[in-house]
């Protein structure tokens, strides 16, 4: 274990769509490597912006696929929502909910009173996913946050992988509101830093890596909160997303899925300009990417994103380089 990536590390934050399941099946090897990391010491806690399930909840469902989780290891950002209006609104303030049962939950929890009509008087509107929601809820929220109300969102990730690809997610939702009133919402959720800080503090964890599907809010957000990031291509960002990552999105490593937390992972040389990873190179001329291998091989676009990140190490849009393939 001493040369696997893992081994430099006390513990794991993971997401859950994306890197451990896609709508209710497990990730092939998912389960497997999670159940590995007690096996080598590591801690492991799930952050996720799924604001539909309560943590117990989310936790009883990863037990039923196979993967170990106590409730106390989940932390959404339902909670993060819940916490965050706490220190923002009076105990016992109105908060019109609209979002899931688990959503109305955690407001209670932080001693807030959840309602669901603007005849309640709400003081603040808070947003989370629901498959359920409807345009009445959507419009019920448009009334109450162009009234002046405070309006706060678990999170904005605008799709959610599912069994049958990829389907809107919360911040097409809030889109909708945001629309209708010309407002924006306060994230208590991925991409913010504390989410993270919170779990971290959970397991005691002073380097733990932040694994996640997307570059918006797992990576970012595990950027902004200081920790080492490993984005997986099992869920919604590819290769070439991440090769065109602004600054603020790349990711620390490039993984298949969780089985290679458990490998070496190849250090990438800088070679006066050129860049060699494993058996692959790559280097940046004129605002091209020629890489010498293959494009089924995970080290010639690890190569590949260190030269382009090299050359444009200020992007502050995604920028897609132009990819010349040179195979030996």
């Amino acid at each position: 274990m001493a040369d696997a990536l893992i081994a430099a590390f006390d513990a794991v934050l993971s997401d859950l769509d994306g890197v451990v399941y896609a709508g209710p099946h497990a990730i092939p090897g998912a389960v497997e490597s999670l159940k590995r990391l007690q096996t080598v010491g590591v801690g492991l806690g799930y952050v996720t912006n799924n604001a539909s399930r309560t943590p117990a909840q989310v936790a009883a469902h990863l037990r039923e696929l196979g993967a170990p989780a106590e409730d106390q290891q989940v932390v959404s950002s339902s909670q993060a929502a819940g916490d965050l209006m706490a220190s923002m609104l009076p105990e016992g303030a109105h908060v019109l909910i609209t979002g899931s049962a688990a959503l109305a939950h955690e407001i209670e929890l932080v001693g807030l009173k959840p309602v669901y009509s603007a005849a309640e008087n709400p003081v603040a509107v808070v947003q989370g996913f629901n498959p359920e929601l409807g345009w009445r809820d959507l419009a019920e929220a448009s009334y109450v946050v162009a009234g002046g109300a405070q309006w706060f969102a678990t999170n904005t990730d605008m799709s959610i992988p599912q069994a049958r690809g990829m389907a809107p997610g919360n911040g097409t939702l809030v889109a909708a509101v945001a629309a209708a009133t010309g407002k924006a919402p306060i994230v208590a959720g991925k991409p913010e830093a504390p989410l993270f800080h919170a779990a971290a503090k959970r397991l005691n964890a002073d380097r733990p890596l932040v694994v996640g599907d997307r570059l918006d809010t797992d990576i970012l957000g595990g950027n902004r909160a200081g920790f080492a990031t490993a984005a997986v291509l099992t869920g919604v960002d590819t290769t070439q997303s991440i090769l065109a990552a602004r600054t603020e999105e790349r990711p620390t490593y490039l993984l298949a899925d969780l089985k290679d937390l458990y490998e070496p992972y190849p250090g990438v040389v800088d070679d006066g300009g050129t860049f060699r990873c494993g058996s692959a190179s790559a280097y940046v001329v004129d605002g091209t990417v020629v890489v010498r291998g293959s494009d089924a091989d995970l080290d010639a676009w690890r190569a590949a994103c260190a030269a382009w990140w090299a050359a444009v190490p200020d992007a502050t849009a995604a920028q897609s380089p132009k990819l010349e393939w040179q195979t030996r």
